[in-house]
């Protein structure tokens, strides 16, 4: 009677045995395949980070060229305005010297006609550019030309959106620039580093041609007499 009730005691400890060994290969298979999507699930994650990441290079890019766009209308508005300024002063200068010459001219005339000579052609007969009139019909096209299309308002809030950020940007990096420790190193992207040596040669030039342009020199006209 007490082996019989050893015997069932041991199947009874096999049963559960049993048991529990399915329940352990169940959970463990469950954990390998949560195991490998964890794996999947951290490689995706560090993806999508490297992925924010270009992306907001990208971004700082444009703010970059935004800025660059409305630092170069501020300073072609400022050589505009010098140029128009220059102009304008031509123009005074030639109408004082028409002034001058016309009252010169018929002094001239009127003493070539006591010598029997003829007068002297007109500044408009030898050369129409000479003309007072073709100066002011000149001042009032460029005038009208001068009356261009404001700059949109969508570049405008861009470029200031674009500098706010920056400076917003630039204050935050002081901030935590005593506490933060040392980043470990970033690899580098060929082609993004590429890009951005492009773009960087790119901004130079134009920026040292805006902010260096050309001078002009000033036409002084020279009145010639032939006698």
């Amino acid at each position: 009677m007490a082996d019989e009730q050893e015997i069932m005691c041991k199947l009874e400890n096999i049963l559960e045995i049993r048991n529990k060994t399915i329940q352990m290969q169940k959970i463990k298979s469950r954990l390998k395949i949560e195991f490998e999507a964890l794996e999947s699930e951290e490689k995706h994650l560090k993806e999508y980070k490297q992925e924010m990441d270009l992306l907001l290079q990208e971004k700082m890019a444009h703010v970059e060229e935004l800025r660059l766009i409305h630092a170069d209308i501020n300073v072609m508005e400022s050589t505009i305005k010098q140029s128009e300024n220059d102009l304008n002063k031509l123009l005074e200068t030639t109408r004082r010297l028409h002034d001058e010459y016309k009252p010169l001219k018929e002094h001239v005339d009127a003493l070539r006609m006591t010598l029997g000579l003829h007068r002297l052609p007109n500044l408009n007969e030898e050369e129409e550019k000479l003309s007072l009139d073709y100066f002011e019909k000149q001042k009032a096209e460029w005038q009208k030309e001068t009356h261009e299309p404001a700059i949109p308002e969508s570049l405008a809030a861009a470029a200031a959106a674009a500098q706010q950020l920056q400076v917003s940007r630039k204050q935050d990096a002081r901030q935590t620039a005593t506490f933060r420790q040392q980043p470990p190193p970033m690899k580098r992207c060929y082609s993004q580093q590429t890009l951005a040596q492009g773009s960087a040669t790119f901004y130079t030039q134009r920026a040292t041609w805006t902010r260096f342009p050309r001078k002009r020199k000033h036409w002084e006209p020279q009145i010639l007499f032939d006698i």
